[in-house]
């Protein structure tokens, strides 16, 4: 093998050793927090939702109404 490819392979090897190294280091959220921040998400988005339809709505109407 070529100098460059093993220069190239060692890379490699260095930046996998160094994810899972770095992976291990994650202070991973508890089972509860995952389920409380997934609800916080889905409710916001819901009302973001909701906040669009009813101004969509208004300028259709608003739109509707001018004609």
């Amino acid at each position: 093998m070529s100098d460059t490819k093993v220069k190239k392979t060692n890379k490699v090897v260095k930046f996998f050793k160094d994810l899972v190294s770095e992976t291990r280091k994650v202070v991973w959220p508890s089972t509860k927090q995952v389920i409380n921040n997934t609800g916080v998400v889905l409710a916001v988005c819901a009302l973001t939702g909701a906040v669009l339809f009813a101004v969509d709505a208004l300028f259709g109407w608003l739109v509707g109404f001018l004609k």
